[in-house]
């Protein structure tokens, strides 16, 4: 984008009000809720994520970042909340996905770790031994040591690399008794009591609507226009140049690896 179409500071600042202001209505209309199916709600619902979308790109558009999160669209991909008005206990669900890019770095990290905590007199421990040499070791031995959200702060520092990621709140009626969902965490999850919901994924930069894509298109059109236009211009001066001694013009390469459609956010 050109400096002379970027949103001003101004701008991204009464973006980010606006999402505040839809923030407080969307919950004044929770709290006022009259039934399952109550339309301010999901009115307040969309305003609230239109809002979201607006900030977020001009957040990028301006400064080059995003928000670290996606609010879920308005279209059925989340069922209705069914659950209780005032719940009484939480549950946060978190999945997080990492591709191990560097198994180097990682088998580094984790022998740095294992040696600090070995506790022997002399020579290493069958543990600092394991975490230097297997990939399965290391990664025990990191997230044992750092807390999640620590790896995923550091996740470059250890060779991941990061993949989707996902968080759920979702309502209780009760607290759950200890140990009650240990052996199967994520088996009681319902869609249906999801309270808010944040997704992560470089899908969501890579999905181009049929207006963007036209917009691309046209670009990279007046590009090799551009292009054309300079050849010819070139051309005439080398002719100039071949009748009157004139020096030599650069030329346009036309053959540049670069596309116009290669846009990246």
């Amino acid at each position: 984008m050109s400096d002379a179409a970027q949103p001003t500071a101004a701008e991204v600042r009464a973006a980010a009000e606006a999402v505040k202001t839809a923030l407080d209505r969307h919950l004044a209309a929770v709290e006022r809720r009259s039934g399952e199916d109550d339309p301010a709600v999901y009115e307040a619902f969309n305003e609230l994520a239109a809002a979201a979308e607006t900030y977020d790109e001009l957040l990028y558009d301006r400064y080059d970042e995003v928000t670290p999160f996606e609010i879920p669209g308005a279209d059925g991909d989340v069922p209705p909340y069914q659950g209780p008005e005032e719940p009484n206990a939480l549950s946060v669900l978190i999945r997080r996905d990492y591709t191990v890019a560097e198994p180097h770095r990682l088998l580094a990290q984790a022998q740095r770790v294992a040696d600090l905590d070995a506790d022997t007199v002399a020579g290493e421990s069958p543990a600092a031994v394991a975490a230097g040499s297997s990939v399965h070791a290391a990664l025990g031995v990191l997230f044992g040591e750092f807390e999640p959200d620590e790896i995923a702060s550091r996740h470059k520092e250890f060779g991941l690399e990061e993949g989707d990621s996902t968080l759920w709140v979702t309502a209780l009626d009760e607290p759950a008794e200890p140990g009650e969902w240990l052996e199967l965490p994520f088996d009681q999850a319902d869609p249906h009591r999801i309270v808010c919901r944040f997704d992560v994924s470089t899908v969501f930069d890579d999905e181009l609507d049929d207006e963007d894509l036209d917009a691309e298109v046209a670009a990279a059109a007046a590009l090799a226009l551009e292009a054309v236009e300079e050849l010819d211009e070139a051309d005439d001066l080398d002719d100039a140049d071949d009748a009157g001694g004139a020096d030599a013009v650069d030329v346009v390469d036309v053959d540049d690896d670069r596309s116009p459609l290669d846009a990246d956010r």
